[in-house]
Parts: C-alpha cells; sequence; structure tokens
C-alpha cells in the first residue's frame, strides 16, 4: 500500500487499546482510523510516531474545540483530566530498519456518556461531554490529517526535536509532577522530568536511588494526586 494511505471506520466490533485493554466503539459518534507510513528511519525510531500522532490530536481539538487538551506518556490524550484519544502504532521491520508503520488513533468525539460502561465514566471522556457542544466529525478528521502529514514531513526532515518540545508543550499536566509508573520491572516513584530524545519518560527516582534519573520505555503512569479537571480555554 502507498504511504499516507488511511483507513477509517465508523464503528470497530474488537477496538484495542495500550496494554491490552479494549476501547469502546460505539458507531456514528467518534472517529478510528489507521495511517500507513513508511519512513526510512531505524526500528528504534517507530516509538516516537505515536507521541507525534498524540501532539498532532492535541493540536487538532485545540483548533476544533475550546478545550485544552493534556497529553500523559506516552500518547495518552485527555481533556478535563479524562482519556479522550488513544493511539497504538505496529510496525514490520527489515535488517533493523523501518518498512511500514500504522498509526492507529481512536478519538471520543461526539459519543455522549451512556456510551461509555460505568466502570469507564470516571476515566474516559469525549469532545461532546467536555465542552458540551458536538464537532464536526469531518472537519475535525480532515484536520488532524493536516496536521499529522505536518508533523511527520518535520520529523523526517529534522527528527524528534521539534515532535519532543511540542509534546512537553502538552505535558503541563505530569512534567514535574510527582508519579507512580507500573512497568514491567516493577513500580517506579519519581518526579516526571520530561522526554528523552528518543521519546523514553525521564523520572527523578525517590526510591533506593533516590536523585538518580531513570529513563523509562514502557509503563502506565500514575500522576499521585490526579489530574485536574478544568482545562477549558477562557
Amino acid at each position: 500500500e502507498t504511504e499516507g494511505s488511511v483507513v477509517i471506520a465508523d464503528a470497530q466490533t474488537g477496538g484495542k487499546g495500550r496494554l491490552g485493554r479494549s476501547w469502546v466503539s460505539p458507531p456514528g459518534v467518534n472517529l478510528y482510523l489507521s495511517v500507513l507510513l513508511r519512513p526510512s528511519k531505524p526500528a528504534s525510531c517507530a516509538p516516537q510516531l505515536s507521541l507525534l500522532a498524540a501532539v498532532a490530536v492535541a493540536e487538532a481539538i485545540t483548533q476544533q474545540t475550546r478545550l485544552s487538551p493534556t497529553i500523559k506518556w506516552p500518547n495518552d490524550v485527555l481533556v478535563s483530566g479524562r482519556k479522550v484519544c488513544g493511539i497504538l502504532t505496529e510496525m514490520q521491520t527489515k535488517t533493523r530498519h523501518l518498512q511500514a508503520v500504522i498509526v492507529g488513533i481512536g478519538i471520543n468525539i461526539n459519543a455522549p456518556l451512556a456510551a461509555f460502561p460505568e466502570k469507564l465514566r470516571d476515566k474516559a471522556s469525549s469532545l461532546l461531554i467536555a465542552s458540551g457542544q458536538p464537532v464536526d466529525r469531518v472537519a475535525f478528521t480532515a484536520h488532524l490529517l493536516t496536521r499529522l502529514e505536518k508533523l511527520y514531513v518535520l520529523w523526517l526532515e529534522e527528527g524528534f526535536p521539534v515532535v519532543q518540545t511540542a509534546w512537553e508543550g502538552y505535558a503541563g499536566n505530569l512534567l514535574g509532577k510527582p508519579i507512580m509508573i507500573a512497568a514491567p520491572e516493577g513500580t517506579i516513584s519519581g518526579t516526571a522530568l520530561g522526554i528523552d530524545h528518543d521519546g523514553a519518560l525521564l523520572v527523578r527516582l525517590v526510591q533506593e536511588e533516590q536523585g538518580a534519573i531513570r529513563r523509562v520505555l514502557a509503563g502506565d503512569v500514575t500522576v499521585v494526586g490526579g489530574y485536574r479537571k478544568t482545562d477549558r480555554m477562557n
């Protein structure tokens, strides 16, 4: 398939999220899309694309609504402290170089609260719920793909720093805050400092190596005390 090919679904019967979780995908209200990319980059660069996609989603939300989205590492996009977007990437490699990356993006746009299982209603949201206004899915999709393309070209030409700066600009709810990370190697506690040149989360530890900085490559982040809940633009 040609680079830049986009597949959009009106609904998903088996939507999935990070860490093997399911993704609620009702018809007619949200956006579920996959984009095929073929960057001439080492396979180690693939995780950067999920952070890039999160920035594109945050920028689209900022432009198309009066909400101020935030990003939770690595690529969850939140409004009013609740998740509205999940991103997954799958890659095909050859001799440690990328041949193809599929970036899957699911965004809760116009889903009402009743569309979510009760156990998710304090964790997940939609742009409609957060703003009180329906969002034009077609216009939103067009804007998202435009932002995604522009960021992707910048990434190809200039590398990850341009994405890193934009990502950290949306991570005010995380940076400098005490966090806990459920990582494959165990629970990590510390202060979020930012992201590294490759997208790894930098954490100043408060455990046995107090003061040391740890690079975290995978894990589920929780901000101690939670995220702030009021993030509409004035």
